[in-house]
């Protein structure tokens, strides 16, 4: 066979000719075909492409027969050509019939031939098709000859990927890359919607694939490698990057990768094919991710990650790409994808135009996820592959109820969803007019529903929700989102406008809540075992008083003549109420020594989360003004149960006896003491848990603003005397028999009670 040196460069030249030609798409692929046969000096060029039943169709040939176009088809894993479609990976056969995987296909007339080469068709790691050249004589393809492939399957990508082949599939079939996709991850945050793909960090669509100087080519690579490394090295170099920790190490991966000079050789060796340095880079990023996906270890897995995201950060370089350049074309309903994201990045988008947050990574306790939640939209996590599987525009529908995605649904499922989203705004319409009615049960209990908030964002929904206040403000979510440590005057200033847009509601603010799964960027902790249980919230402000102290001059100037409440998180002995008390005592001092007006009114409380306050109640609630349990974290230390674990999370019952009986000894410990006991949490949050909180006693609670609606529908039907009587026993009751759960959805049933 003949040299074929300069192969490559013709064969791309040649196949560039051809793509800017007005040719229609089956006739295009034929030529392109018949161009790759007489290059390689090949008798058979085939194109296979994979379609959304698991089918690759032959779409053109040079060498088989013709009548087999568009009949002939293979599985997915089926035959040669199924093989290399599943494995993502190319085979090079001297003699394929010996091959066990080899699938004789009558109707090609495939029969005469020895000699294989196929490689896949490759499109941001998915196999998209398959492209083979076979021979009569029995040979091994050069390597030179599988990189000409290899480079030239690119060009059928871009063919698919920008939906020419639609026009020549057969009525009533799709192609894969536009096939209908489900991928299960876990619930976030509840809701539905419905809108379109925008990819967080979208992939570089790589236009210009030949070039005209590989010389040029390879400078242009260089360059921008060079930028690269000397980015990663500035970031490496800054103090906010600690010496040891997470994220330095990601970076000395970014940078392991970013010198890895077989990476680089193979870029190199692409472009020499006849590749712009861009085409290049997408061509290795496609065929090492193509590779990596199917690795079963975790590890490597997160590898694959890190270098995803330097290939990306290298094409964004070579292309001038900016984040701005793709917010411009955001639609009205967009669902955001990404493997990752931080909070102050997600409020970056157009907040009215959000439906949904779908995250490949993540936990429900993310700070994104806290945020997307505030904001009110739908989230699902864990939602593995979302990013590769969709495209920018693509319609999808996200259900955070269920924790399930649909990328390009089909039209049934589009429709049963649209009517699920008539029926929740409908529900809605329904809470909304109970907006300005009473909470006051059916025997005349007069109940507080509060919300809970952390943002400027949240404040709106406290007017449309008709809460009567906010019983938890989460003043940490503005130090998560800040990229540095909020000054007092900011801190101040943040207050103020909280309580002015309150509008004279009471709002409950927590002091400082991080540490634990609560990191903020700019304040690095000595990496914890066991962070839940380790040095946060009170404890972290109090080992650093100034940070506290600045927080609580803030609070008070912000109150000035307005009522003040204020709450501490994660108290575990009184002793350590005191100690506030004696730091805010001191910033008292500091105020009306300079002139500043107090607040009329100080409430200072604390929240009962921590199991140890259980044997101190009396005492706990002799030194504060009001309780409030925090009924997530006192769940979880109470039964010894990880929350974000799923495997034990749904293992104890919020419902069941022991828990409920821990919150009765709250309760009559704050009615013995004459001491308001209020709870915040998931627990206030569902109708069936809350109508349970009602019946041993508490008459406070807060929740998420959307949760208000339904939960008044509940008390306002509700005779808390009847399911008191019928509770308190069941508590008392140690027999074995029907659960608390059971016991309240048979009295909601019986008493027609909506749960």
């Amino acid at each position: 066979m003949r040299d074929l040196s300069a192969g490559p460069r013709v064969l791309l030249k040649r196949l560039r000719e051809l793509m800017a030609e007005p040719l229609e798409p089956q006739e295009r692929l034929d030529r392109i075909v018949r161009q790759i046969a007489n290059n390689m000096v090949a008798e058979v060029c085939s194109v296979y492409v994979l379609r959304s039943d698991g089918v690759l169709e032959l779409y053109a040939t040079e060498g088989l027969n013709k009548d087999a176009v568009h009949l002939a088809q293979l599985k997915m894993g089926q035959g040669l050509v199924g093989t290399i479609a599943a494995s993502a990976q190319s085979l090079n056969l001297s003699d394929a019939q010996a091959h066990p995987a080899f699938r004789y296909l009558p109707e090609t007339g495939e029969e005469i031939y020895h000699s294989f080469l196929g490689v896949p068709i490759l499109r941001a790691g998915r196999s998209l098709g398959v492209l083979v050249v076979q021979n009569k004589a029995q040979r091994n393809y050069r390597e030179d000859e599988l990189e000409a492939l290899e480079t030239t399957a690119m060009v059928i990508a871009e063919m698919i990927a920008t939906g020419e082949l639609k026009k020549i599939t057969r009525p009533g079939l799709e192609l894969d890359l536009t096939r209908p996709v489900s991928i299960d991850g876990d619930s976030y945050s509840e809701g539905i919607g419905l809108g379109y793909v925008v990819l967080h960090e979208p992939r570089i669509v790589v236009t210009n694939l030949l070039n005209e100087d590989s010389e040029t080519e390879i400078r242009r690579l260089a360059t921008a490698l060079g930028s690269l490394r000397i980015s990663i090295d500035d970031m490496l170099s800054r103090r906010e990057i600690s010496m040891e920790g997470e994220h330095r190490d990601v970076l000395e991966t970014y940078r392991m990768f970013a010198h890895d000079q077989g990476w680089v050789r193979r870029m190199e060796e692409a472009i020499h094919n006849g590749l712009t340095a861009e085409a290049a880079v997408e061509k290795v990023q496609s065929d090492t991710k193509a590779r990596m996906m199917r690795l079963t270890d975790p590890y490597l897995r997160e590898r694959m990650h890190d270098f995803d995201d330097l290939a990306n950060r290298l094409l964004r370089q070579l292309t001038g790409f900016s984040p701005q350049s793709a917010a411009e074309g955001f639609p009205n309903d967009a669902i955001v994808f990404a493997r990752a994201m931080g909070a102050a990045e997600l409020l970056d988008y157009p907040r009215e135009n959000l439906r949904g947050l779908v995250l490949e990574d993540g936990a429900v306790t993310s700070h994104v996820v806290i945020v997307a939640r505030a904001m009110g939209i739908a989230v699902v996590g864990q939602a593995t592959g979302a990013v590769a599987l969709a495209e920018n525009g693509d319609p999808v529908i996200i259900d955070g109820d269920d924790g399930k995605v649909h990328v390009r649904p089909v039209a049934d499922l589009q429709k049963a969803y649209e009517e699920k989203v008539k029926l929740r705004a409908k529900r809605q319409e329904q809470f909304r007019a109970l907006r300005d009615v009473e909470p006051v049960t059916k025997d005349g209990h007069r109940i507080k529903l509060q919300m809970n908030a952390g943002l400027l964002v949240d404040l709106p929904q406290l007017a449309d929700s008709g809460a009567d206040g906010i019983g938890l403000f989460r003043t940490e979510l503005q130090f998560m989102i800040s990229s540095t440590m909020p000054k007092g005057e900011e801190q101040e200033s943040f207050y103020r406008n909280v309580l002015k847009q309150a509008g004279g509601r009471p709002v409950t603010f927590r002091t400082l809540d991080i540490g634990g799964d609560k990191v903020v960027p700019y304040f690095r902790a000595q990496e914890e075992e066991n962070p839940a249980l380790g040095w946060r919230a009170i404890r972290l402000s109090l080992d650093r008083p100034g940070l506290l102290r600045t927080q609580l001059r803030a609070l008070l100037k912000a109150a000035s003549g307005a009522e003040l409440k204020m709450m501490l998180p994660m108290v575990t002995e009184v002793s350590e109420i005191r100690a506030v008390r004696e730091l805010m005592q001191k910033e008292i001092q500091h105020i009306s020594k300079f002139g500043h007006q107090l607040p009329k009114k100080l409430q200072f409380g604390a929240m009962l989360e921590v199991p140890a306050l259980l044997w101190q109640l009396d005492e706990l609630m002799d030194e504060v003004d009001f309780v409030s349990v925090g009924s997530n974290d006192l769940f979880q230390f109470a039964m010894a149960v990880d929350r974000g674990n799923a495997r034990v999370s749904d293992r104890f019952d919020v419902l069941g006896r022991p828990f409920l009986r821990i919150l009765r000894d709250i309760v009559r410990a704050g009615e013995r003491n004459k001491t308001p006991v209020t709870l915040c949490g998931e627990m206030a949050s569902k109708p069936l848990s809350a109508m349970a909180l009602l019946g041993i006693g508490f008459r406070s609670i807060s929740m998420s603003p959307t949760a208000i609606g339904p939960v008044k529908a509940m008390l306002l039907g509700l005779d808390i005397g009847q399911l008191s009587e019928v509770l308190m026993a069941a508590l008392d009751d140690d027999t074995p028999g029907v659960s608390v759960r059971d016991l309240l959805l048979r009295h909601a049933e019986e008493h027609n009670v909506p749960v």
